[in-house]
């Protein structure tokens, strides 16, 4: 019997689409078909590749009427916010524009002796796992610069945002894209991990959870096989004594909440001076209190919502639990009568808390955050650094030196001033301990599709 992978929209629970998955032997075809179509890929000029990725950049552009309602019916992104075109067309710009630049052979010596020069040759065919919580953005940070630098793409996109796939795909087709160079697939994870198992990719890009993955490289052991990893994260914030704390609260508040605080890189928890702390307090929890938590499609939400009902869930056990012991929650929930226990959760502020309670542990991934009061430097280093997870901090302060200081005790893949929850194509995204390994856009991220293939050619003299 055919499996079925489902998207229960969280707008009304119902079934939104469903697709067949594939079965081992057609998804094994389709993984041969990317390795048959890499290398006449590859031999295309840089400028061509680029230009087909574009093309297809502009058709996802084009089709923005019925991808932004299709989002809220998926995954609960309030239509307001016009989907994810500021970012996606801000990443696939970047990466086309630097791939020039980026490919070029580094020349070490062109004499009348040697040439000796260092290559970057694409892997190969690459899958890309993509997560839910921005669909469009996270799966092209891979898929635009892995077929500018010459490799094809095979995607699985998550159940969550199960059409997401599909467009991406009818957006290539529109540009022409040749036949195998990129395809959407629709599989459940024991046909993934055999597909890795087998080593039919040569790089792996997985966004998603900490067990999924160690999945991956469980299923990658023995073949090689190189893999992007970006999984959890509890994004600090430290708000210091010359802090602009007016456009902290409203970055910060935004930071924690946009996306129903679904963000890889949202603001989970926050370190105050104590000089600070009451204001900051008074004003943060104001600042949350305007949201308007409701079905995505009306024009007033900003806060939809959670993508699923098990996540909205795990944000209020981990609520309960910190209120139980000791915590106290800022929001009164008759401000937010939609909430209706299920996916529409609205949003909270805790303080009163501590590390040993799992709201300023475990990541959330949800609108709710911990707010705590500290009396210097060191002791905000150390509770930043009190985490398994690594991917951005976020510092507020007027000093750069005091910033760039901070930052090189911080145990983190990005270090913020005076902004958060951002991702700047032109560095590397990128995250230590729990949050994975590998990086992302940039000039890094280039590096991480291709590998190195280095030429020492002595020249025969008379």
């Amino acid at each position: 019997m055919t499996k079925m992978i489902q998207c229960i929209s969280p707008v009304d629970g119902s079934i939104y689409a469903e697709r067949p998955a594939l079965p081992l032997a057609e998804a094994t075809k389709a993984a041969e078909a990317a390795k048959a179509a890499q290398k006449p890929w590859a031999a295309l000029p840089l400028q061509a590749r680029i230009d087909y990725v574009l093309a297809a950049l502009q058709a996802l552009n084009d089709d923005k009427d019925r991808i932004v309602p299709e989002l809220a019916h998926m995954m609960g992104r309030p239509t307001r916010y016009g989907g994810e075109y500021g970012g996606l067309n801000e990443r696939t710009k970047h990466m086309a524009a630097i791939a020039a630049e980026t490919l070029a052979p580094i020349v070490v010596e062109e004499s009348d002796q040697f040439e000796r020069r260092i290559l970057r040759e694409p892997h190969g065919a690459v899958l890309v796992v993509a997560p839910w919580n921005y669909p469009y953005m996270t799966a092209m940070n891979t898929i635009a610069p892995a077929l500018i630098a010459g490799n094809t793409v095979v995607l699985k996109h998550a159940s969550q945002t199960l059409l997401v796939g599909e467009r991406i795909a009818e957006a290539f087709a529109k540009a022409g894209l040749p036949a195998g160079v990129f395809q959407n697939v629709f599989l459940d994870h024991d046909t993934t991990s055999a597909l890795i198992g087998a080593g039919h990719f040569r790089f792996v890009n997985f966004t998603g959870s900490v067990g999924g993955g160690r999945a991956m490289e469980r299923a990658g052991a023995g073949t090689f096989t190189s893999f992007g990893l970006e999984l959890g994260g509890k994004d600090p914030a430290y708000v210091m004594e010359d802090a602009d704390l007016d456009a902290a609260v409203a970055t910060l508040v935004d930071g924690a909440m946009f996306n129903a605080g679904q963000c890889c890189c949202g603001i989970e928890r926050i370190y105050v001076t104590a000089r600070h702390y009451d204001a900051f307090v008074q004003a943060f929890a104001a600042e949350v209190r305007k949201y308007k938590l409701g079905n995505p499609f009306d024009a007033a939400t900003t806060l939809g919502p959670m993508a699923n009902i098990r996540f909205a869930n795990e944000v209020r056990a981990q609520t309960a639990e910190a209120i139980a012991a000791g915590a106290r929650a800022l929001i009164d929930p008759a401000d937010f009568p939609e909430d209706d226990g299920g996916t529409y959760l609205m949003p909270q502020v805790l303080v009163d808390v501590d590390h040993s309670m799992r709201v300023m542990r475990d990541e959330s991934f949800g609108p709710v955050v911990g707010i705590m009061k500290v009396h210097s430097d060191a002791e905000a280093i150390a509770l930043i650094n009190d985490s398994e997870f690594g991917l951005t901090a976020s510092l507020w302060t007027q000093d750069p030196a005091r910033a760039a200081e901070i930052g090189a005790q911080i145990e983190t893949g990005t270090v913020f001033m005076n902004r958060a929850d951002y991702l700047d194509p032109a560095l590397c995204w990128t995250g230590c301990k729990n949050t994975g390994r590998g990086g992302g856009l940039s000039v890094i991220g280039y590096h991480n599709l291709t590998r190195p293939k280095s030429y020492h050619l002595k020249k025969v003299t008379k």
